[in-house]
């Protein structure tokens, strides 16, 4: 992972444990109330958690016995009093219950992040894939 502030690395880290334990509480706990998020998947946007609150619980449900790894890198941050921004590369990998990685995809991550009670809380998420000349999403960067 990038050099980045340790404010931000720890949301980092607080967002792969929660991704990796299926705790919805403390994933949705990384957001702001009323974040929207540009979500890769099917849909244009989530506007506010009961819409997110949806399908982070179906993404943690589908899962079954299989677990998923998260890891940030390429970070890097802009950060002012009132606002911040953060950019990486996120890699998604499925873990078997044996601890064998299935399968896995890259992302490109950007979140807006604000102070919030203390605590900074994002704002608002966009993730992407790049489209190939198929027309097909680039799941790997080479």
């Amino acid at each position: 992972m990038s050099h980045i502030d340790p404010r931000f690395l720890r949301i980092c880290e607080s967002y792969t444990r929660a991704v990796l334990e299926k705790n919805v509480e403390g994933f949705l706990g990384l957001y702001h109330p009323t974040a929207r998020v540009f979500d890769t998947w099917g849909v244009w946007s989530y506007e506010g958690e009961t819409a997110r609150r949806k399908v982070v619980e179906a993404w943690f449900g589908s899962l079954g016995a299989e677990r998923v790894a998260v890891t940030f890198d390429r970070v890097q941050t802009t950060v002012t009093s009132d606002l911040a921004s953060l950019t990486a590369r996120v890699i998604y990998a499925a873990i078997s219950p044996a601890g064998v990685e299935l399968r896995s995809m890259q992302n490109r991550l950007t979140w807006v992040l604000k102070p919030d009670n203390g605590s900074w809380k994002i704002l608002h998420e966009h993730t992407s894939v790049p489209i190939g000349p198929d027309l097909k999403g680039i799941l790997t960067r080479d």
